[in-house]
């Protein structure tokens, strides 16, 4: 399991145009882009050496008769006997590879240098001298993948090989059947009681529901149910240390739901810790997993679209009356492809609900199940992100679980298909951005922007947990990528005008937060918009990426 520590501390708060002026200097140009330093400690994480001492020698036969050549152990050879060469492959990208051959041989001796990449492609060099040879490799397929290098010296009459096995950086999606892994009211998962303060659930993911062993992350819905006080729980790999980072805030009381999606332990487990002074129960409901496997879809980012409006008439007509269900063609609407779509990323919001309950949405074709996406009180407006299959009609259902009707919006973010060419590469817990730090929050109708991924076209989506608090207003955060770059902005481009969706959702006093699977668009540039008339501090934390290179 790759384990991607990501050194983005640097990625501090980033001032728009007009709230430059206020900043002291310092502030100004300590942004880095996300993508750099989490690719470099990915790659620094994923390195696989063979080392010279396994190199296999081969001399050839002086007779006349073509035997064959016969292994002998390194040095045994006459001429060239140190002919060796060390492997150690690093991944760059999501299918990306740097192999650097360090080659022994004698000097003056032309050694022909073979690079078998396993996958039907070679590469070839020639040295004359002891040297380190740097070669690059993009794999078509994600998983294991065997390189092996041949030297050989015809005049010296030996062959010398070595191999060393890889494995991509980048994870693909798979939709699963919305299934409770874990819920500690019922012994779901192992354990009948509530999780006392700091205490950790442990969630199984690899190896259980079809979820294969070697899961390199998965997407979960985590609610916390009825904490006795105020704090928040963290998700996180197994056997690694708790980040500072978190993904779902609560105060006693609440029932709180927020969608995570979170790298999987080497040892198939995710870590959910109670960060607070009181005992919670904790619900996890898994929706889809990231693997390496054949057949597993790419993600394909967009800018967020409203599909679905109980309010406006839109994808259904009035509330939703409670414990009914309607139905939304995700296939073929908007960006989204008629065909192929394997699951679609959306952001669902409940408003104005008549009485307590929660939706859950899930593809057609199939009973609801007893899980949940959306978990609201009486006259709440709260958002959630979901990640749900699509239905072989290419639909999915909506169901209000509640005994009252409420108003439902659906907003697409992106989709998964085998056609998508971006998979995630996940990254340990991080945060990037909290304007706390500074004492700085985002002003009303005002937005803060982060460069992110500095333009890398490799670089399609981010998935972040956003979090506002100390809101001294009601309000929504819409999260879209910024039409101007990094350089634009700090050369005062003019206020882009934000779409028409919504992320997460307040009141004056909350502390509410919501997963986001934040598109780079064209430039890189990530815009984070107050959309109430009061000011509000803003936290962003990163969990991974997706990267089609």
């Amino acid at each position: 399991m790759i384990s991607a520590a990501v050194v983005a501390a640097a990625i501090g708060f980033v001032p728009t145009a007009a709230q430059a002026a206020d900043q002291p200097a310092q502030r100004q140009g300590n942004a880095v882009a996300a993508k750099d330093s989490a690719k470099a400690a990915a790659a620094k994480a994923a390195v696989f050496h063979s080392p010279a001492e396994r190199t296999v020698r081969t001399s050839g036969s002086a007779s006349a008769s073509g035997n064959a050549a016969a292994p002998q152990a390194a040095g045994a050879a006459k001429g060239n006997a140190g002919l060796a060469v060390d492997l150690r492959a690093s991944a760059t990208s999501a299918h990306g590879f740097s192999l650097a051959s360090q080659i022994t041989t004698a000097a003056g001796a032309p050694v022909k240098v073979d690079i078998d990449w396993g996958d039907g492609r070679t590469d070839t060099e020639h040295v004359t001298s002891a040297k380190l040879l740097t070669s690059k490799h993009t794999f078509a397929e994600l998983g294991k993948h065997k390189v092996t290098v041949t030297l050989t010296d015809q005049d010296n009459n030996v062959t010398a090989t070595n191999s060393v096995e890889v494995q991509s950086l980048g994870s693909k999606f798979t939709p699963h059947a919305p299934t409770r892994l874990l819920d500690t009211r019922s012994g779901i998962g192992g354990s009948n009681r509530a999780v006392t303060p700091y205490g950790v659930a442990r969630v199984k993911v690899g190896g259980n529901s079809g979820i294969p062993a070697d899961a390199t992350a998965v997407a979960l819905n985590v609610t916390a149910v009825n904490p006795r006080s105020t704090g928040h729980i963290t998700a996180y790999p197994s056997g690694t240390a708790q980040p500072t980072t978190s993904n779902v805030n609560f105060v006693a009381g609440q029932t709180v739901p927020n969608m995570t999606i979170v790298q999987v332990g080497a040892d198939g487990y995710v870590e959910l810790v109670n960060r607070s002074y009181g005992d919670v129960d904790l619900v996890a409901d898994v929706t889809g997993y990231f693997s390496r496997s054949a057949g597993a879809g790419g993600y394909t980012s967009l800018d967020p679209f409203r599909i679905a409006d109980s309010r406006a008439g839109q994808g259904t007509w009035g509330q939703v009356a409670g414990q009914s269900t309607f139905s939304l063609q995700v296939a073929g609407n908007g960006a989204i492809p008629a065909s192929g779509v394997t699951a679609v990323a959306l952001n669902v919001t409940a408003t104005a609900p008549r009485g307590a309950g929660h939706l859950t949405v899930f593809p057609t074709g199939q009973e609801a199940p007893n899980t949940s996406n959306v978990n609201f009180k009486a006259n709440q407006t709260i958002a959630n992100s979901v990640i749900v299959p699509v239905g072989p009609d290419g639909r999915i259902n909506v169901r209000n679980g509640a005994w009252d009707p409420a108003d439902v919006i659906v907003d697409v973010v992106g989709y998964y298909s085998p056609g998508s060419k971006a998979s995630y590469i996940p990254t340990e817990p991080t945060r990037l951005h909290d304007s706390r730090k500074y004492d700085f929050p985002v002003q009303g109708q005002d937005f803060r922007w982060l460069p992110l991924s500095d333009g890398d076209p490799t670089v399609t989506a981010f998935v972040l947990n956003t979090t506002v608090t100390d809101t001294q207003g009601s309000g929504h955060l819409t999260v879209a990528p910024d039409p101007y770059t990094w350089a634009q902005r700090e050369n005062g481009a003019p206020n882009p005008t934000p779409p028409n969706s919504s992320n997460l959702n307040w009141t004056k006093g909350d502390t509410v937060p919501n997963l986001v699977q934040a598109s780079t668009g064209t430039t890189g540039v990530i815009d984070f918009w107050n959309r109430g008339w009061d000011q509000t501090h803003l936290v962003v934390d990163m969990f991974g990426f997706y990267d089609k290179s």
